[in-house]
């Protein structure tokens, strides 16, 4: 089941937690409505990638620390062999027409899928005008006024903890979806007390900090202490372990500082190279922030030394991609059992449905953001006093682009074509334009 719902993780987080939800909530019902929300909003909180994440808690909610590491780790793994292949190929084979063709078509495809996933959590998370006017103001705060993330989490949370005392009606999160009388399995087991691991301990909280805080970090110091602090592969452990503790807000909120510091400060790649390896996480399955194993793989593969430059990228992949997650598993496993047990305190319910409300104008902000760089070659940024906003350059618009995602959605939403065809089609019609006009 988790590897089903990992291969149809496209999208970035808005698709990824779309299609969680419906596997999960909607078809398998293995979670309540209510409680999908509740650990979406925690999961929001954390630095990392809030989908797998999200994956690694209701993993772990339903089958202990193993479901919660089966889940996570296959909502990775199909992501990593398909960046690892990509950038293998892509350092061999990336100036062909095949292969910008694909990238090319496969874009638009991709804003259909994030439109159709803000819809869909908009309709779950919305209701009510207070959630709909934090949802707009996190979307200004963002887009008009380049708010950082942590201060919308927070100004949500405030609003929802005012909100939980001043209107308890419009703050209650929505009700659980029940068919036919019948609790999902994970509302049904924590009912009946069946499931003892939910109950938070300080001992085992320590027990996980410990186990988890060695398993990130001792690869981490045994890198230096063996190659030095200037070697790439040390560089890398740092540079993304730091990472993975300021991720607030999901990969598009750190993908500015990680550009800069991989291009300008590391050399590791350039700014092509670098939107390249973002279509790469964009096109394929697992978490958006998965691209930091495309920019540690080209690090590597170009300061081998004497290992071959493809096995030295290959172990940095790796070596990313461990130091990124790994600290993801940390913050699940040791805080959701607290989480859980403060579920029915009014006023943390009233902060995490403030939180939950903020996600849809983040959302919203994801899709404008990802819309203009899909459908426009250029786009500038422009401020006057705190406000600072990018707008497009209108002569810019690549028609073939905005063909492409404008066949995408009539597919979506008037002939409801399921994801993989959808890619594979635009990836022909993009494959096919580029081949047309070589």
């Amino acid at each position: 089941m988790w590897t089903r719902v990992a291969l149809q993780s496209f999208g970035g987080p808005a698709g990824q937690i779309a299609v969680m939800h419906r596997i999960l909530v909607e078809e398998k019902r293995w979670i309540g409505e209510e409680r999908f929300l509740h650990a979406l909003s925690y999961c929001m909180l954390l630095p990392g990638p809030e989908a797998q994440q999200l994956a690694t808690y209701i993993g772990w909610l339903l089958h202990r620390t193993a479901g919660g590491l089966v889940a996570g780790g296959l909502f990775v793994l199909p992501g990593f062999l398909a960046i690892l292949s990509l950038s293998l190929c892509y350092v061999a084979w990336a100036d062909l027409p095949v292969v910008a063709g694909l990238f090319f078509g496969i874009k638009p495809a991709v804003l259909a899928l994030v439109v159709e996933a803000l819809l869909r959590i908009a309709r779950r998370a919305g209701g009510g005008a207070a959630k709909w006017a934090i949802a707009g103001a996190a979307f200004v705060g963002l887009f008009f006024f380049a708010v950082p993330f942590p201060w919308i989490v927070l100004g949500a949370a405030l609003a929802g903890v005012a909100g939980a005392r001043l209107a308890p009606q419009a703050f209650r999160g929505p009700a659980p979806a029940v068919q036919g009388g019948a609790l999902p399995v994970a509302d049904a087991l924590i009912e009946s007390h069946a499931l003892p691991h939910t109950i938070p301990s300080a001992r085992r909280s320590l027990r996980v900090a410990i186990v988890c805080g060695a398993l990130w970090l001792a690869p981490v110091a045994a890198l230096a202490l063996a190659r030095g602090p200037h070697d790439v592969f040390t560089q890398i452990a740092f540079f993304f372990s730091k990472l993975a503790v300021v991720t607030f807000g999901g990969a598009y909120a750190v993908l500015a500082y990680m550009a800069q510091q991989a291009v300008s400060v590391y050399g590791w790649l350039t700014p092509r190279e670098m939107l390249d390896g973002l279509g790469m996480a964009e096109t394929t399955p697992g978490p958006l922030i998965q691209v930091v194993q495309f920019v540690g793989f080209l690090g590597a593969y170009r300061s081998a030394g004497s290992l071959p430059p493809w096995l030295a990228g290959t172990l940095a992949a790796v070596l990313t991609t461990w130091v990124t997650y790994v600290p993801c598993f940390l913050w699940i496993f040791a805080g959701a059992p607290y989480v859980e047990r403060l579920r029915e305190n009014r006023w943390l319910r009233g902060a995490l449905t403030g939180i939950t409300a903020a996600v849809v104008g983040v959302i919203f902000n994801l899709t404008v953001w990802f819309s203009l760089h899909t459908l426009f070659a250029r786009v500038e940024q422009h401020g006057l006093g705190p406000l600072s906003l990018e707008l497009p350059v209108w002569a810019s618009l690549d028609p073939a682009a905005a063909a492409i995602a404008a066949g995408a959605l009539v597919a979506t939403f008037a002939f409801h074509v399921r994801m993989l065809p959808l890619l594979a089609g635009s990836a022909a019609a993009g494959l096919a334009w580029r081949l047309l006009t070589a």
